[in-house]
């Protein structure tokens, strides 16, 4: 399989090491996700990781201030 390469995916997407791990336990079990969750969710334990979740009444704040401050081409 050829790997396609993103020059900016690393830039856009702050997960970019997770989802390769992802993606190579699925190829690796036969895309067979319960077999993989587990690595995933050990990894982000060990290392203290947790993904920041505003709250519900924020979010939309958040979103509305994060369309203002970015310029779209």
């Amino acid at each position: 399989m050829t790997k396609l390469i993103n020059r900016d995916a690393a830039r856009l997407n702050p997960c970019i090491k997770e989802q390769e791990q992802s993606y190579q336990c699925l190829n690796k079990n036969g895309f067979d996700h319960a077999k993989c969750e587990g690595k995933v969710y050990q990894d982000r334990k060990s290392k203290g990781l947790q993904p920041y979740m505003p709250n519900v009444d924020d979010r939309e704040r958040i979103k509305e201030e994060y369309k203002k401050s970015v310029r779209f081409e």
